[in-house]
């Protein structure tokens, strides 16, 4: 086989887990430019690396870079998917998805939908109706149509909210234009429908929050240092990380964001596997409001928007603090030309309190060691909101996923006066947020020392033989099923559940395991017969459980935009119950807040965390960290031990 040289610049380079690089992305468009996707109509949606499959991996086998793509042909209204190698730049598949199939949107239609919608004759008239004439004021806000019972013809839709600005920098937020929807094509850049009922006026109240409207900042907060004078703890070569007794790569995809790969834990020398890939896999935020604009809003911010691409590149001192390590995300516009997120992962440690400590009353002694903990991070806005994602590895072989939200609500209008029981009124105006919720799936396929795992559901019971009226005791259930483990959280029996390895025993015999703390364990709200709750079944529990299949990759299914629900994501495809006892399996847990809007999250919402923990249970033989030094080295160090030291 004759490797161009164009191919050689990418051949070898990579590790078969790294993403695709910008040279790799556009091989990959040049190779479908070249084939297939030859036409000026197509439009690409993502294209990022095609993972090689476990086994080979696995097995040591020699892998070629491959990409994934996924494009819209604009002329046909059709979506496609492609394999490229870029080794034999070749197009190895090409498949035309089922007819009225949308991918997310591209970065670019969102603009595109916006000017459509500002250029309107139609939409310009009914906002000059309502007294509103420099439309270079009035924001047009992308959101996925979703489906309420129409396919409107297999036409690729946005559908845009509206407000408008009182001047350039002021918030538009405070000004929703209720009752007021624009519909575009957005393969025509057609607008195929304007709702427009005037009955509740714009509020004009501001809602702003910007330096120069809030005024002088305060001075009496003093500056907090971080600093690492001998550097950080962890060593990167290339996407690689290793930190303490922790390894693991640093992936990142359009779709998804931060992938982490491969995460392993040293224990008295010798690696061990935890978790083969985990990331977020689908989030959806669904708008408990029954009027006519704020019922439509669900959306689903992985699946419809590709996430990852919304990225912020994050700054020194704002987004995070200390000695930090960026990745950049690459990603591809839809004309096929790359684009770099600079700074779209960062990776840094932090203090994290005492991990450990005891005082000897009858010595006199302490003990304390401090914990830290490594944070791998990106935020994303969609919209209005940010959400901030953390993966956090703890030094005793913990980890923590959490969200933290962000940004500025979406608001709906009334008339003065008025309170909708689904909202909080944020002023006198008429201007109020609705109830909502954010769901979140995160997709964990876990390798416990291993790939055969099994899951068991852990209780707290009462035993019936109980004189003393005090016992109660943690009861194990093996979930042996996926349709057995389609379970929901129970905080009134302490509900957790763990991940085992029956082959691998700890010191007293028993399965070596990790726990999931099922902590925001809410599910959705809407009832199982609304459209969204259809569309979003993984959130409607909280623990899912399949056997480890490639092509099952996200809760909601490939693609979720504009789709019915009825034919992909967890509740199809555990509908073949396959066996899950001591089998390479993939655990998903869904979480959430229920946002119940206060006047506090107003004009920007402070963070509001959520997530879970995992945690080693019986994986180790003992702690971990006895090892931890007794020192404490910076500017305020101190010496944690006034034991007897040999």
């Amino acid at each position: 086989m004759t490797i161009s040289s164009e191919a050689q610049a990418v051949v070898g380079t990579a590790h078969p887990l790294d993403p695709l690089s910008r040279v790799e992305i556009s091989r990959a468009v040049s190779i479908l430019k070249e084939g297939p996707a030859a036409g000026e109509s197509f439009r690409f949606i993502s294209v990022e690396l095609r993972e090689p499959s476990k086994a080979d991996l696995r097995n040591g086998v020699q892998v070629a870079r491959e990409a994934d793509a996924v494009l819209v042909d604009r002329a046909q209204g059709r979506a496609f998917e492609a394999v490229v190698s870029l080794e034999t730049g070749t197009v190895d598949a090409w498949r035309q998805l089922a007819a009225g199939v949308q991918p997310p949107f591209m970065v670019d239609e969102f603009a595109e939908g916006e000017e459509s919608c500002r250029k309107n004759p139609e939409v310009q008239a009914a906002l000059a109706k309502r007294g509103i004439t420099d439309m270079s004021l009035v924001c047009f806000e992308p959101w996925s149509v979703g489906y309420f019972g129409e396919d409107d013809e297999g036409r690729r839709l946005m559908r845009a909210l509206v407000f408008v600005r009182d001047e350039a920098d002021d918030s538009p937020y405070a000004h929703p234009i209720e009752n007021f929807i624009v519909i575009v094509d957005l393969n025509s850049g057609e607008v195929v429908k304007l709702e427009d009922d005037q009955a509740i006026p714009v509020p004009a109240a501001s809602g702003n929050y910007l330096p120069k409207y809030v005024g002088p900042a305060r001075t009496d907060l003093k500056p907090i240092e971080i600093t690492q004078p001998e550097g950080a703890s962890f060593a990167v070569t290339g996407n690689h990380v290793q930190w303490a007794d922790w390894s693991f790569r640093v992936g990142f995809t359009p779709r998804e964001g931060l992938v982490l790969h491969q995460l392993k834990f040293r224990d008295q020398g010798v690696e061990r596997s935890v978790i083969n890939r985990a990331s977020l896999s689908e989030m959806v935020v669904p708008y408990g409001d029954t009027a006519p604009v704020q019922a439509k809003k669900n959306a689903f911010d992985s699946g419809e928007y590709n996430i990852g691409n919304m990225a912020n590149s994050l700054t020194l001192g704002c987004d995070c603090l200390g000695e930090i390590k960026y990745f950049d995300g690459h990603s591809v516009d839809s004309l096929g030309n790359p684009w770099t997120i600079e700074n779209a992962i960062c990776m840094h440690e932090e203090d994290d309190s005492i991990l450990w400590k005891h005082f000897d009353f009858r010595e006199g002694t302490t003990e304390t060691r401090r914990s830290r903990k490594l944070v791998i991070s990106f935020i994303a806005t969609v919209a209005n909101y940010e959400y901030a994602f953390y993966w956090h590895l703890f030094l005793d072989g913990s980890i923590e996923f959490l969200v933290k939200a962000t940004g500025i609500l979406s608001t709906a209008g009334q008339k003065p006066g008025e309170k909708s029981p689904y909202g909080q009124s944020l002023n006198n105006d008429g201007l109020y947020a609705p109830i909502h919720q954010h769901m979140f799936n995160v997709r964990m396929d876990f390798e416990l020392d291993g790939l055969k795992n099994a899951v068991y559901e852990v209780d707290m019971e009462i035993p019936r033989e109980n004189p003393t009226h005090t016992a109660f005791m943690a009861v194990d259930r093996l979930l042996e099923t996926e349709k057995a483990a389609i379970r929901k959280t129970d905080s009134g029996k302490h509900r957790f559940w763990k991940v085992v390895n029956h082959e691998s025993r700890n010191i007293v015999d028993e399965p070596v395991a990790y726990r999931l703390i099922p902590t925001d364990g809410i599910q959705l709200a809407a009832g199982d017969e609304s459209y969204v709750s259809k569309r979003a079944q993984f959130a409607r529990n909280n623990l899912w459980v399949t056997a480890y299949d490639r092509t099952e990759r996200f809760a909601a299914g490939e693609f979720p935009n504009q789709s019915t629900g009825a034919d992909d994501g967890l509740h199809v495809w555990t509908e073949k119950d396959r066996n899950i006892v001591d089998q390479d399996l993939v655990v998903w847990y869904t979480f959430g807040m229920h946002h119940v809007v206060r006047l506090e999250d107003w004009p920007v919402m402070p963070r509001q965390n959520i997530g879970f923990m995992l945690e080693p249970h019986g994986f180790f033989n003992q702690n971990p960290t006895l090892n931890l030094p007794t020192e404490t080295r910076g500017t305020n160090g101190g010496h944690c031990s006034t034991g007897n030291e040999q």
